[in-house]
């Protein structure tokens, strides 16, 4: 049996069932979060037009009468009945965000625009996912959430960190103008199954490489650090930010305040794997984050929410769900 890591308590469902729109719902963190809120007795609609994402996430899902899956793409209006909404549709790995960086800004901005529409048309609590990439490269360690970023407007990379900043620009204006009821929830590194294991990502990139023998992809010297949050723990998050009180708008950061270089990552991963791949360095990215730490102080005071599950805890069944993924 593989191992699991230790599961952190659930956040406290909401008092009733839900209808839940998931936007992005069959992608790594939305495939998880559908399964959550599935638990909890919630009905589930999830919305998906898989640029980034893979309907084999969601496809055990399909047989249950509580769940809908509907490809659809967000820059385009959606005419739906909901409760809540987790808005986190958009490609969120630089692959992926960079192969069409002006659909990327689109998703973020027409994709806000429409969601938040919906949500103003219905009165419905809407959720959104933007990343800790606002922040740029930050000057401020850890970065807290009145940290204000350090973003190249003009880079391969803004696309995604300036769309996020757009959208929670947009979600803002939408809660001082129209009183919208939302969230706001800043991710930092994420990881865990049902990632893909082409979305470039430096957990995924390294045990696809350890598993396939292959030498592991270090970018600079290696000593730039991440934090690295197990997925069990980001959907508890998420859902205590979501059900918290009205005027918790957020912005709050979630992610694990644990950091790591790159190169005590990639030793982890080969201990992990008993792989002996060595390690090949190539430049550093344009725009790439020297540093990233998250201070979760307001997430602990506000949520009562922080995470639970070790590094090493957390690679564990990340390592045997690629195993399997990639043996066919």
């Amino acid at each position: 049996m593989d191992e699991q890591p230790r599961q952190p308590p659930s956040a406290a469902p909401a008092r009733r069932p839900f209808r839940v729109l998931v936007t992005g719902g069959a992608g790594f963190i939305g495939s998880h979060l559908c399964r959550r809120l599935l638990a909890q007795g919630h009905e589930v609609l999830a919305v998906d037009n898989f640029y980034s994402s893979a309907r084999s996430n969601v496809l055990d899902l399909l047989g249950e009468p509580r769940f809908e899956l509907i490809r659809h793409d967000v820059t385009f209006p959606l005419y739906v009945e909901t409760d809540q909404i987790y808005h986190l549709a958009c490609p969120a790995s630089p692959v992926f965000y960079q192969r069409d960086p002006v659909q990327t800004t689109k998703t973020c901005v027409h994709g806000s625009i429409n969601m938040l529409g919906l949500a103003k048309r219905l009165g419905a609590r809407i959720l959104l996912t933007s990343t800790s990439e606002v922040y740029g490269d930050p000057v401020v360690h850890p970065q807290s959430e009145s940290y204000w970023g350090n973003v190249n407007p003009i880079g391969i990379r803004s696309c995604y960190d300036e769309g996020k900043r757009c959208a929670e620009t947009l979600f803002f204006d939408y809660y001082r103008q129209h009183r919208l009821p939302i969230k706001v929830a800043r991710i930092f590194n994420t990881y865990g199954p049902n990632m893909l294991p082409n979305d470039g990502r430096v957990v995924s990139s390294f045990i696809v490489q350890a598993l396939a023998g292959e030498p592991l992809t270090v970018y600079g010297d290696g000593t730039q650090t991440r934090s690295f949050c197990y997925i069990d723990d980001m959907v508890d998050g998420l859902i205590a930010l979501m059900n918290s009180a009205p005027e918790v708008t957020g912005p709050i950061n979630l992610g694990n305040p644990a950091e790591f270089t790159m190169l005590e990552l990639a030793r982890k991963v080969l201990a992990i794997t008993g792989g002996h791949s060595p390690i090949e360095y190539r430049p550093l990215p344009s725009d790439d984050p020297a540093r990233r730490r998250p201070d979760i102080s307001r997430a602990v005071e506000v949520l009562g929410w922080k995470p639970a599950v070790e590094l090493d805890d957390g690679l564990r069944p990340t390592v045997e769900y690629f195993r399997r993924h990639l043996a066919g």
